[in-house]
């Protein structure tokens, strides 16, 4: 196996201890820290040629929310460190019952290409604060980002314990046939599928950040335009390459003829009356994906946009409207600058059509009654949710990340990061003394004996009483 000597180098270093200690994995931290600093441009240049984002949404969603991610570790990281002590029972009273935080070990991290620094730097941040060894490997589909950071960032990291591996899928491959601690990975659900067999093999335990249809349910009482604005932003952001866009619309006949002329409007007021020409509009990644993206043209009607260009992988921002639930554009992710609007008669037809798919990563709702968005919150399954914007939740490091079912497994962001790929450990300290406490607990049994320990060992609920 072409990689099993650089798994077996980081492992010899993890098991060595040198990443145990606060100092070492602040110094790596503060190492990642002075590669966003410095590469800030390098940044912005490679993810414009990769897939001509704009500067503006390449600073926010790559560099900002990652030192953020990097600032609050930091201000935090010895406190996350410290043992938890923990409740004991009448028998451990004089004992030491704590949760210790130790690292798993060496860690596989495999970042997408939509956010290729975000979505790379956020899972290594936490991996690296709660003491592994860390494999990173980036998206081969964002060429230019994989070269910044396969060349640079080892020049900034203690190479003996982190390593970028750049492979495509055939390398990919033979890189999950060895032994990792844990594998986070970021991606569609159908190479989740692959990566959680591969994890199996070894019993390793894992993190699938997936995709899913996120729906967006507006209800007949709101801000029609502030709707339409905080929709489109969120749908169009990163030319719709997002895993938290608002990917459909639910709404009725009535809210979808007020929405279309407030989206017209939005999109005309962001992006100008020809938005290929405009400097804040990016593009699809890859030729596969541009294919992809405009065969989901055909469903409904295009009520806005729809013109394309395949020699700049140019997709408008797009509006479907009268969509229906067997339309091609609702059988997958859309993962581009298209939203569908499907057509209900109530919320509780909105709340059912949510209900029959698979749970999405996010839920979104609009409505100036906070009734219906707590209804539509208490009735649902979703990874995250967000009343009245749409990405926003994802801005808040004191909020966890991820997915369910079939949207993903396990959560990240900040101390929800650390905790991932940290093993909380059991830990009891017991006294050598006071062995007369013991001998209750050992043969031979008596009902005398059982009375004690369990008036010793017993939870009672709170609030019942035992009458004597």
């Amino acid at each position: 196996n072409p990689y099993a000597g650089l798994v077996s180098r980081l492992r010899a270093a993890w098991l060595s201890g040198k990443t145990r200690p606060v100092e070492y994995r602040v110094a790596q931290l503060e190492a990642l820290g002075r590669f966003l600093e410095e590469k800030q441009q390098d940044i912005l240049e490679a993810t414009a040629l990769d897939m001509r984002k704009p500067s503006f949404e390449a600073y926010f969603s790559e560099i900002l929310l990652c030192k953020n991610e990097l600032n609050n570790t930091l201000n935090n990281l010895s406190h996350w460190m410290k043992d938890e002590h923990v409740e004991k029972n009448l028998v451990t009273q004089l004992d030491s019952a704590f949760i210790r935080k130790d690292p798993y070990g060496v860690v596989l991290i495999i970042a997408p290409w939509n956010y290729p620094i975000h979505l790379f730097f956020v899972p290594l941040i936490g991996a690296i604060a709660a003491g592994n060894c860390v494999i990173v490997k980036p998206s081969e589909t964002t060429k230019n980002i994989e070269r910044l950071v396969a060349e640079a960032l080892p020049c900034y990291l203690d190479n003996d314990c982190f390593a970028v591996v750049t492979a495509g899928v055939e390398e990919t491959t033979k890189l999950l046939e060895n032994k990792f601690d844990y594998i986070f990975f970021t991606g569609s659900p159908s190479v989740g599928r692959i990566i959680m067999t591969a994890a199996a093999q070894h019993l390793t335990p894992v993190t699938l950040e997936l995709g899913g249809k996120n729906p967006c349910y507006v209800s007949d009482t709101c801000e029609v335009h502030n709707v339409a604005r905080r929709v489109a932003w969120g749908r169009f952001f990163n030319a719709g390459q997002t895993c938290v866009a608002p990917d459909y619309v639910l709404c009725s006949v009535e809210m979808q003829d007020k929405l279309m002329p407030a989206l017209r409007e939005a999109i005309t007021e962001f992006y100008g009356p020809n938005p290929q020409e405009s400097p804040d509009f990016a593009r699809i990644v890859g030729d596969k994906q541009f294919q992809r993206v405009r065969a989901l043209l055909s469903s409904g009607r295009v009520a806005i946009g729809g013109q394309t260009d395949e020699q700049e992988r140019y997709v408008a921002p797009t509006v479907l409207a009268d969509v229906q639930p067997s339309d091609p554009a609702m059988q997958e992710e859309i993962f581009g600058p298209i939203l569908p609007i499907v057509v209900v008669s109530s919320m509780d037809e909105a709340i059912d059509f949510i209900n029959a798919r698979p749970p999405p990563l996010v839920l979104y709702v609009f409505s100036c009654d906070s009734k219906v968005v707590k209804e539509v919150l208490e009735r649902t399954s979703s990874g995250g949710f967000c009343g009245n914007d749409v990405l926003m939740h994802v801005t808040l490091t004191s909020l966890p990340f991820g997915g369910i079912g079939n949207s993903g497994l396990g959560k990240y962001h900040s101390r929800f990061t650390f905790d991932t790929f940290t093993h909380h450990r059991g830990c009891l300290h017991r006294n050598m003394g006071l062995e007369a406490i013991n001998a209750l607990r050992y043969p031979p049994y008596n009902q005398q004996k059982l009375g004690l320990l369990t008036a010793a060992f017993e939870i009672k609920r709170k609030g019942m009483c035992t009458l004597l």
